[in-house]
């Protein structure tokens, strides 16, 4: 079976609320910012707007794929609200004015100067023409492989299994085998090259003509595979579309690298051991 990492899903919700939350921790709201849009809740006479949420729900693309500003806003109110009641508790207790919340207001200042400055030369360098161009070297550099589909039936035993084939010999049909036997829910594996499999599973498979399948059990780390090979074909360059979020991550990178590459070039930089001794400078 593929080479996968099954992860835990996490309801839509619980995401939108850690997202906010995060995000109310770190981003300072202009009390006017929201006039005329709308207010969307009054804490103790301190004002909520509805453009609050809807800036929030723009600035986190990952929530907006997901569920409408409608949900958002529902799901999302009591958490603004709550962050609210948070600071003014924060300003009755003086917060502000403790050494420990100067000192992080410093770090917090740089931080988002930083963010801010890389995003904005991310937006200018990051373009269509630099991901086209990247997708042109990985299309010219592609080189095509054979890849089959498939499904299986996985077992837990090796009579299982040989009870599975025995069935298929006398005609009966694999899906609805798949249906009664498999304990893996995913039993069409769709088109994949041998590399991407279990050592054992792709010798089978790719072994196996077209609407042929195993007629032994295949037994690999998982447990005992009975394979059904539907189709065989070439492999081709993935479409832009299907890549291109890989694709402006690895631009993204390049840039990034290139930026620190160009200020640390353009700047004396003095460093000191803990011994106050001048780290010599890297060759």
């Amino acid at each position: 079976m593929k080479k996968r990492i099954l992860g835990f899903t996490i309801s839509t919700v619980a995401v939108i609320v850690v997202a906010v939350a995060s995000f109310i921790s770190f981003k300072v709201y202009n009390a006017n910012a929201g006039g005329g849009k709308g207010v969307a809740a009054k804490v103790n006479g301190e004002v909520i707007y509805v453009n609050d949420l809807k800036q929030s729900y723009a600035d986190h693309a990952q929530i907006k794929d997901k569920v409408s500003f409608e949900e958002f806003y529902t799901k999302t109110l009591d958490v603004f609200v709550n962050g609210k009641l948070v600071y003014q508790a924060a300003k009755e207790a003086k917060i502000e004015e403790t050494p420990e919340y100067q000192r992080q207001l410093v770090t917090a200042k740089e931080d988002l100067a930083r963010k801010l400055y890389l995003e904005r030369m991310v937006d200018e360098k990051v373009t269509a023409e630099a991901v086209n161009e990247l997708y042109n070297e990985y299309t010219a550099k592609f080189e095509s492989q054979k890849e089959v589909s498939a499904k299986h039936i996985l077992v837990e035993t090796e009579e299982k299994a040989k009870e599975v084939i025995a069935k298929l010999n006398k005609g009966e049909d694999f899906v609805k085998l798949a249906g009664e036997y498999s304990k893996d829910s995913v039993a069409d594996l769709g088109y994949f090259t041998a590399e991407m499999m279990v050592p054992e599973f792709s010798k089978a498979a790719f072994a196996m003509n077209k609407g042929e399948y195993s007629k032994t059990p295949v037994k690999t780390e998982f447990g005992y595979h009975v394979i059904l090979v539907e189709d065989e074909r070439a492999s081709k360059p993935m479409a832009l579309k299907d890549v291109e979020p890989q694709l402006k991550n690895m631009v993204t990178q390049k840039v990034v690298a290139e930026i620190f590459e160009n200020l640390q070039k353009n700047a004396k930089v003095e460093k000191y051991t803990l011994e106050g001794e001048v780290i010599p400078a890297a060759k």
